[in-house]
Parts: structure tokens; C-alpha cells; sequence
């Protein structure tokens, strides 16, 4: 009988809505991360630096880019003959079809798939924070607090505490109470969504809430558990982390890596980001560039100028262009003297000649404030901006538009143009 230690259950189906037009076509954790990574590169990073090598991925919204980023696993040392990476999508079963319909859910319909490794532990993540975290140590704090469940955890400014599910704990980290976004909160350790349970109490719970509408960890199985007396405990964690779950903080996130002396290090040679490497042509840089704190990646051809912005590999930059305080996702075309200002630009979008991005006055979007906000313009991928446009603050574009779409050549702040072809 095949027996792992700890195996891996990567929650990575969901569709990201707070991040709008980025992920019409592609589920969150595929989204492009830090010039040539994509988000879901850190869970799985992370699991092979810890030494857990099965890890079960499951996928759900628009699978197909993050199901070929991922293929058999080989960047990360996943391509294992017992073990490795698997892709888990919702199937059809002999007696029902059903969509994973919450977290919990999910992990209940792959029961058949960690009972064939008869794991002692289960380790579950989230396809969509970026952090660097080893897991093995997570699991001695388990064993050596004899816990149930673990719960990963992290300090938050008392004042954001709301914002959070928190958790309160006695003198030895044990869980005695969980607050779900209170408005005043007892406790600033917020649960990281990570947790670490002994493969029998998940199992149990799992089976017992089945037929639970909506099963999830945070709201069905964790209270559940503590209800019956199961030892639950809270391992902090006090490096980087961030749910890139809105555009304010995927931006400032990429932000963050630029720095003089980032929070967020990718450079490090103990605890390295793998992801999946294109055989592609090196960078040029030509003798009409400027560059001031940024990241190139790998075959950027870049003339113009770039200032404090994350540039993905494959993309053009021309003369007279500058970009600054943005992100410029990978194969994107920015025409000759297009000005680019705190924006976000997905794969294989085409900005036009002498247009200006992230023009005038902050106002709110009109039709989703709530996602596009943060004085940023957001473009989807493939989408083509026309030459000489202007476009305001916290506006979105998606599809293939033309100088018509513009009246007066200029798409104010706060509106949202979304063209046939294109998605919200």
C-alpha cells in the first residue's frame, strides 16, 4: 500500500472576480505574477522546498491555461512516478454530476484520491497568495502540539482585523474561539486559509458535512470540529504574505518586488520560485532606453522608457513610449510614444501610438467600483487600444477597439468599455 507522509490539496478553481478583466479568460492562479511567473508558481514552490512531493491541484473556472502552465509537474520537481502533480477538475460520478460548490466540497469529491496515498496528514492551500512558507516545520508545530487541526496564521494590524476571519487563542495556541470578520475584534491573528489536518478527523468531518449546501473549511468544518472537542491550534506565521485578491493589491504587490530592498525576494537561493520556463529569445535594450527600478523578463525588447514597473517577458516597448508605476504582462506591444501611467496591461494586449493611459482626476468607476478602483486602468489580454486615445483612472478595457469607441478620442475615468470578443 502506497503511504505518504503529508500530501497536498491546492485549492486553485476559482474564478478571482475581484480581479475583473484579468480573469475573464483564466482562472486567478494563472494569472501572471512578477514578470515571468504566474501565482500559483508559490503554493507549488513552496510545497516542493518543504519536501511534500504529492499534491493535488483542483481546478474548476477556465482550467485550461493554468492546466498547461502546470503539465506534469516537471519545474517544480513534481513529475514523480508516486506521487508528483495531478490535476483534480470535478468529473462525473455513476449516480451525479456536480461543480465543486465550496471548499470543503471539493476536498469531499477527491476523497477516493487521498485515500490511494493513505496520507497521515493533508495539508490544504489556496492557488492564490504569494508567500514563501515551509511547510515542514508547520507540521512539527502539529505533531508536537499532538493537534487535530492546524491552523496557519498571521499578525494583522489590530485596525484591519475586521477585514478577517481571526481566531482567539489560550496561552499555548490552542483555538478557543474564531470570529468571521468581526467589527470588533478580539484578536489580530488572522487565518492564512492554510491548514494542516490528521487525514482520519478530516476524513470524518468531511463525510459527516457532505450534504452540507456549499460545504467550506472556514464556515462548515473547522466550527464543526471545534464543536466536538478536536484539538486545534494556531501556527504563526510572521514573513511575507498577500492575498492578491483585488487590483489594488496585485498591483502593490508586484510593486513590492522593485523595491530597494524588497519585503518580497525573489533572488533568494535557499527557498527558490520555480515555474515553468519558455525557450525564448534574450532581452534587448536599446541605446534610446531608460530604465529605472524594474523588472525585464526574458525577451522584452525594449526603446522607450520604463520606471517602477514590472515588464513581462516577450514584450515590446517602442521609441518614445514610457511606462511607469505599471505592470505590463507578457507579449504586449506598447506602440511608439504611448505613455503608460499605474497600469495593468494582460498578455498579448496592444497599446496604440502616442495613446495616454491613466489621465485626470480619480473618480469611481461607475459600473463596478468595488474592482476597479486604486486610480488604476486595467486592459484585458488581447485587447487592442487604438493610436492616440487618452483614458482616465480606474477605468477597464476589453476586446478589440477602435478610435469610434472614444468619443472625442478619450475613455474618461471611471468607465468600463468591454467590446465584442472581450469579457468582463
Amino acid at each position: 500500500m502506497i503511504r505518504k507522509e503529508m500530501i497536498a490539496m491546492l485549492l486553485a478553481g476559482g474564478q478571482g472576480s475581484r480581479l475583473g478583466v484579468l480573469t475573464s479568460n483564466l482562472a486567478k492562479p494563472a494569472v501572471a505574477f512578477g514578470g515571468k511567473y504566474r501565482i500559483i508558481d508559490f503554493p507549488l514552490s513552496n510545497c516542493i522546498n518543504s519536501g511534500v512531493d504529492t499534491v493535488g491541484v483542483l481546478t474548476q473556472y477556465q482550467p485550461l491555461r493554468l492546466n498547461t502552465h502546470i503539465g506534469i509537474g516537471i519545474p517544480w520537481d513534481l513529475d514523480r512516478n508516486i506521487g508528483g502533480v495531478s490535476i483534480l477538475p470535478p468529473h462525473e460520478k455513476c449516480n451525479s454530476s456536480e461543480w465543486y460548490t465550496g471548499t470543503a466540497n471539493a476536498i469531499y469529491q477527491n476523497l477516493e484520491y487521498m485515500e490511494y496515498y493513505n496520507p497521515e496528514y493533508v495539508l490544504i492551500l489556496g492557488g492564490d497568495h504569494i508567500y514563501k512558507m515551509d511547510y515542514e516545520s508547520m507540521l512539527d508545530f502539529h505533531k508536537q502540539h499532538k493537534a487535530d487541526i492546524t491552523l496557519a496564521t498571521i499578525p494583522v494590524p489590530m485596525e484591519e482585523a475586521s477585514r478577517f476571519g481571526v481566531v482567539i487563542t489560550d496561552d499555548e495556541n490552542r483555538i478557543i474561539d474564531f470570529e468571521e470578520k468581526p467589527p470588533k475584534p478580539r484578536s489580530n491573528l488572522a487565518s492564512m486559509g492554510i491548514y494542516i489536518f490528521s487525514w482520519s478527523i478530516l476524513k470524518e468531518a468531511l463525510i459527516t458535512l457532505s450534504e452540507q449546501k456549499g460545504c467550506d473549511f472556514g464556515k462548515h468544518i473547522i466550527p464543526y470540529c471545534h464543536e466536538r472537542g478536536d484539538r486545534i491550534f494556531a501556527y504563526e506565521y510572521n514573513g511575507y504574505w498577500k492575498d492578491v485578491g483585488t487590483l489594488g493589491s496585485y498591483w502593490e504587490s508586484n510593486m513590492e518586488l522593485i523595491d530597494l530592498v524588497p519585503v518580497f525576494n525573489l533572488y533568494e537561493e535557499f527557498w527558490k520560485i520555480y515555474t515553468k520556463g519558455d525557450t525564448i529569445l534574450p532581452q534587448y535594450i536599446a541605446d534610446t532606453a531608460v530604465i529605472n527600478r524594474a523588472i525585464i523578463g526574458d525577451g522584452a525588447e525594449i526603446y522607450g522608457e520604463v520606471y517602477n514597473s514590472v515588464i513581462g517577458s516577450g514584450t515590446y516597448i517602442g521609441t518614445g513610449a514610457v511606462v511607469r508605476d505599471s505592470i505590463i504582462m507578457k507579449d504586449t506591444i506598447i506602440e511608439d510614444g504611448a505613455v503608460i501611467h499605474k497600469s495593468i496591461v494582460a498578455e498579448g494586449a496592444k497599446v496604440g501610438a502616442y495613446s495616454e493611459l491613466g489621465i485626470g482626476e480619480e473618480v469611481p468607476n461607475k459600473k463596478e467600483p468595488s474592482i476597479y478602483s486604486y486610480g488604476l486602468v486595467t486592459i484585458a489580454e488581447k485587447s487592442v487600444i487604438p493610436p492616440h486615445v487618452k483614458i482616465g483612472k480606474n477605468t477597464a478595457i476589453s476586446g478589440l477597439t477602435t478610435m469610434e469607441d472614444y468619443p472625442d478620442g478619450i475613455l474618461s475615468g471611471g468607465e468600463t468599455l468591454i467590446k465584442a470578443g472581450g469579457k468582463q
